[in-house]
């Protein structure tokens, strides 16, 4: 009798054992990769809840520490692309793998300093580790999950990152309260070593896609250089002022190297950011719509707590506990928008979550100093339904229209617009709400707050409209 495996008609991939074997694979890779996502995603707001506590234990000014939050995000926002192109040429795993040792390290690092300069610049190389997990976790998953699930396993992975943004504040509160803020570091080392056993473990060895290609050094250090300068005008433009000289020199310097950028990709056989994927309209399209929503959403994390705190005069306990509401049903919304994108296409479920978004934000914008708490309770279960059920199908739709070779620029892209609109959402928030402050401030004091909270929210409200449009242009449903 002829084996399984020499009998074409019984070929030994379809025997059930090994396809449950697979089957369980997929989700322990999923496992692995969502412990990662969720650590990253805790690591990155937590921070921001002990701040006060690093500060007076440093005896550091303001304009100082900030630099603990704001380094990482530069460095990160930075490196997405290049991490990810480096994955594609030099196998997605072994990135990601060396991203967790060197995320573990430095996480042991920022909790030995012993200073707040040496703080500053572990976190730095603690943003080293991050961007490469990252730029290749989508399309580890990717490359690990079939299409008809794809939606489903990145849904999952952004639950997990709404659940460590939902348990940071509480979690690092109430572990400096029974240890140390440096344990907010050190709690880092357990459970990235959990994940990076599981990855090291399950995550399959990928083959490098076209091994005669070269990384491009020349592209990647007028990307990160531009980018920086790019982001840290848009950081500190509505404090420094948007007019003033040293704002508008460095963003006509980033224009500058930017541009250089892209006249050098134009030319390049192997380029950092290969510009044929912005052909692909439904690629195009689910970049724009990606950045609309980061900008939108990242405008509500900046503003609402002004208006909790400075406004309405509430707790900073009773003003989390509201703040929450957004990023849980997030949590629960994103893997079942995920999943049903599997089945009916990604263009409904885009769009409908743009418009769930706009509206959410809508009625942020009618909030004022007698709306009762329940009605902000409710626009935020709107904005983080919105955003549940528009995250998972678009990030599908994005990584399905990528080729193989080019997961990790795609990734990375990804992950960059996510950083670009954190930036943008707090600076045009930021900007708007000043402005229109001070433009009522002699004629309405009274009022001059809260005009700036509403005008605010209503021009996120028409971003947010704007990005179902591009949720819209997609000439397909399904990937």
């Amino acid at each position: 009798m002829a084996s399984a495996k020499e009998n074409p008609k019984f070929p030994i991939e379809k025997l059930p054992v090994l396809q449950d074997a697979k089957a369980s694979k997929k989700w322990l890779i999923l496992l692995a990769v969502g412990i990662g996502t969720f650590m990253s995603a805790l690591d990155t707001s937590v921070v921001n809840t002990v701040l006060p506590v690093i500060r007076a234990e440093f005896n550091s000014d303001i304009s100082t520490i900030q630099w603990v939050v704001s380094v990482y995000l530069l460095v990160v926002s930075s490196l997405l692309l290049a991490f990810g192109r480096f994955g594609d040429l030099r196998g997605h795993k072994k990135v990601y793998l060396l991203g967790f040792i060197v995320f573990i390290s430095s996480s042991a690092m920022c909790g030995m300093a012993p200073s707040a300069s040496g703080l500053i610049a572990f976190r730095a190389i603690q943003a080293f580790g991050a961007a490469m997990l990252a730029a290749n976790s989508p399309a580890i998953l990717t490359a690990n999950f079939p299409s008809v699930q794809r939606g489903q396993a990145l849904g999952l992975q952004a639950t997990m990152t709404y659940l460590g943004l939902t348990v940071a504040p509480s979690f690092g509160g109430w572990l400096t309260d029974l240890i140390s803020w440096r344990a907010v570091f050190y709690i880092n080392i357990p459970v990235g070593l959990i994940a990076l056993l599981l990855s090291w473990r399950f995550i399959p060895e990928d083959s490098k896609h076209k091994a005669q290609e070269n990384f491009d050094y020349l592209g990647s250090l007028l990307f990160i250089t531009g980018l920086i300068l790019l982001m840290l005008s848009l950081n500190r433009g509505h404090i420094l002022g948007w007019f003033s000289i040293t704002i508008l020199g460095t963003m006509i310097l980033a224009a500058i190297l930017l541009s250089l950028f892209y006249q050098v990709q134009l030319h390049r056989d192997s380029p950092l950011l290969d510009l044929k994927l912005f052909r692909s309209r439904i690629f195009s399209a689910s970049v724009a719509s990606a950045f609309l929503n980061y900008i939108c959403i990242f405008s509500i994390m900046f503003l609402l707590p002004f208006y909790l705190l400075q406004g309405r005069e509430l707790s900073p306990t009773h003003a989390g506990l509201i703040l929450t509401a957004q990023p849980i049903i997030m949590a629960i919304v994103a893997p079942i928008s995920g999943t049903l994108s599997d089945r009916i296409g990604v263009k409904i479920p885009c769009v409908m979550g743009m418009l769930f978004l706009s509206l959410g934000l809508f009625m942020l914008s009618q909030c004022n100093e007698t709306t009762p708490v329940s009605n902000v309770v409710l626009s935020l279960f709107v904005t983080g339904f919105g955003t549940g059920v528009f995250i998972s199908p678009n990030n599908s739709a994005l990584m399905g229209s990528a080729p193989r070779d080019r997961q990790g620029i795609a990734a990375g892209i990804l992950a960059t617009s996510r950083s670009l609109g954190m930036v943008i959402g707090v600076g045009l928030a930021g900007a708007i709400f000043s402005t229109i402050s001070a433009h009522y401030q002699t004629s309405h004091p009274d009022q001059a707050f809260y005009f700036g909270i509403q005008t605010s929210f209503l021009v996120c409200s028409s971003l947010a409209l704007l990005g179902a449009l591009t949720s819209a242009i997609n000439t397909r449903s399904r990937i």
